[in-house]
């Protein structure tokens, strides 16, 4: 028995067909003619002993066989397409791609985004911003940092650089600010709490690593982002919630305030890569944002 592959042309022309439901449009994807294409499929009907496709009207339909063999071959030339964009992209000329949570990348990333650029200065970075629920999957990125919660899935390659802190914080021109220096967590029961749909998780960690309550919180107004969350709290508009990493700039300012501190929750500032891929610039990026964390 003969286990070599058909020729890869045929395999090609078949997968364009399958996949676009159209001999002309697979022509025209493969730059080659309507006969060509046919001649193609020809040959690997005769190669594979059966027949892949049957005339429908003016047009023609998938068997059975056509239809097994699709989904092998369209799986196949994508994750081919897959691979080969992201070694493209791992050239020198190529900029490595980051995705990044906005708030993050806004009150830490960004300032600290010219010192990267002299001390990597090959790295060529890209930055994706996004908020909500990232994809360290999506195509296009090659490394997402985020915060996020254990366990690390398989297909992935996580860099934990930090355990994430969160605390209250308020600005010094609010007006309970100098009342509150010095005072129990309990103070901000009935205080109503500026807060985001992105984290409801923030308040109830702080208040149970503080020995309160959670349902004892009374929860003011609501932010779609932390960006805007904190951009309100540096306002004088009420108390928010945030990472000590984001507001660690502002507190060394004397922009806000933690009055009460920070408390631990399972959620780590991690870079993730996607394992597959062998990207040295993803290691140093690593290490640079460790260290960088580390010094803050």
């Amino acid at each position: 028995m003969n286990a070599s592959l058909p020729p890869l042309n045929a395999l090609r022309a078949f997968e364009s067909v399958a996949r676009l439901g159209s001999l002309k449009q697979a022509a025209a994807e493969l730059h080659v003619t309507h006969g060509a294409i046919s001649r193609q499929l020809k040959s690997l009907e005769d190669a594979l002993g059966v027949a892949l496709l049957e005339k429908e009207g003016r047009g023609v339909k998938l068997t059975d066989s056509g239809m097994r063999l699709r989904d092998a071959a369209v799986e196949a030339f994508e994750r081919l397409r897959s691979t080969c964009a992201e070694l493209q992209r791992q050239t020198a000329e190529a900029p490595f791609v980051l995705g990044c949570p906005g708030s993050l990348l806004a009150r830490w990333f960004i300032p600290r985004l010219d010192r990267l650029n002299r001390e990597l200065p090959d790295l060529r970075l890209q930055l994706s911003a996004s908020e909500g629920e990232l994809d360290p999957r999506r195509a296009g990125l090659d490394a997402t940092l985020w915060y996020a919660e254990p366990p690390w899935p398989e297909d992935m390659r996580v860099f934990e650089l930090a355990v994430e802190s969160v605390g209250p914080v308020l600005s010094p021109y609010h007006p309970n600010a100098e009342a509150w220096r010095g005072s129990a967590p309990a103070a901000l029961l009935g205080e109503p709490l500026l807060h985001t749909a992105s984290r409801p998780q923030a308040w109830p960690s702080w208040a149970r690593g503080k020995g309160l309550e959670p349902s004892e919180l009374q929860l003011g107004q609501g932010f779609e982002h932390l960006y805007f969350l904190l951009e309100a709290a540096l306002a004088g508009l009420g108390v928010a919630i945030a990472p000590q990493q984001l507001v660690a700039d502002d507190l060394a300012a004397g922009r806000l305030l933690a009055p009460w501190g920070f408390v631990e929750t399972p959620a780590r500032l991690a870079l993730w890569v996607p394992a597959r891929r062998v990207d040295r610039r993803a290691e140093r990026l690593a290490e640079w944002l460790r260290v960088e964390v580390g010094g803050q």
